[in-house]
């Protein structure tokens, strides 16, 4: 089948009332950098590479929860992390609790390039930032209105809120929400396969909405959130704990490799057998095949395949 690339801006109860002030930014950053990473694979650059330009492009767009668009934590800080990893070899890389770089994806093709190691974090990630000159800011960068409110929002409702969720209603009962949370995020992450067959993966997220410092999702654990192998390479999104518990992506590749399952029932699998509303994925197949399913209300996503396939989506297609 040849190349292919999929990508995802966060997954969760998306109401199909989103407005179109919330939703077409959205939708038109994923075209944007759906394009990027096709033009990136036709001029035959590696899916390494591939990915971890589609990822920082995501987290430079202020509208996703990765990077520039970060939510805050209870203390209004910004603890951000990120993953990448190449499938034919199992190399990896990943970071957590980065306060001042600009693309966490590139620290952590660094951490994966540069060190002996697979995950560095907090004060020990920053110092490895600054001794690679990578871009980093003043944390005030990563502060914006909109985050700002949403961590009012949260704190007057006492729950940790992710992307989605919509403005709280006074008259809405407090205590309706759960205490861990909507299933609502808006992690961000690109998998992909190239002309060559090579398979990588990245992801990147700001967190939850009020989270607790020290905090740490999914997304930087391989196997949970991210994970590439010579079967599949796998990006995952929506609630990190559940993800952490169910290994998501990492069971993707283990349905196929040892009962022998398609990429598309090794997914399909994985996120039927997580409790309702907690997961999303995107993920391809040295083949060139793609899947994107998902068992919340939406997952902002896109994807292109060599044979002339592309789809930009949030629902399913019985719903929009």
């Amino acid at each position: 089948m040849g190349w292919a690339i999929a990508l995802h801006g966060g997954a969760g109860d998306i109401p199909l009332s989103l407005s179109p002030e919330r939703r077409l930014p959205r939708e038109d950053a994923l075209r944007h950098c759906l394009n990027i990473g096709v033009n990136a694979i036709k001029s035959q650059q590696h899916a390494l590479d591939v990915v971890e330009l589609v990822v920082r492009e995501l987290e430079n767009h202020p509208n996703f929860n990765a990077g520039r668009g970060s939510v805050l934590t209870s203390f209004g800080t910004v603890e951000m992390e990120a993953c990448i990893m190449d499938g034919n070899t199992k190399r990896c890389g990943a970071v957590s609790g980065l306060t001042t770089v600009v693309n966490p994806i590139s620290l952590a093709r660094l951490v994966m390039e540069k060190t002996p190691h697979i995950y560095l974090a907090f004060d020990g990630a920053e110092a490895f930032a600054r001794e690679q000159g990578v871009d980093t800011v003043d944390s005030s960068h990563f502060i914006t209105a909109e985050n700002i409110e949403r961590l009012k929002q949260a704190k007057e409702a006492n729950r940790v809120q992710l992307d989605y969720t919509q403005p709280i209603q006074k008259e809405v009962k407090l205590e309706t929400h759960a205490a861990d949370g909507d299933s609502q995020i808006g992690t961000v992450g690109c998998v992909a396969v190239d002309n060559h067959g090579n398979l990588a993966t990245a992801t990147s997220t700001g967190g939850f909405v009020n989270k607790m410092v020290g905090r740490i999702g999914d997304t930087p654990i391989i196997g949970a959130g991210t994970y590439a192998n010579h079967l599949c390479a796998v990006s995952a999104t929506g609630k990190g704990e559940a993800i952490i518990r169910c290994t998501v992506a990492r069971d993707v590749a283990a349905l196929m490799e040892f009962k022998g399952l398609s990429l598309e029932e090794a997914a399909a699998s994985v996120v039927e057998g997580a409790p309702r509303g907690t997961v999303g994925l995107v993920a391809v197949s040295p083949s060139g095949e793609v899947t994107m399913p998902f068992n919340t209300t939406g997952m902002f996503r896109a994807c292109a395949t060599e044979d002339g396939y592309s789809e930009i989506g949030i629902w399913s297609s019985e719903q929009s």
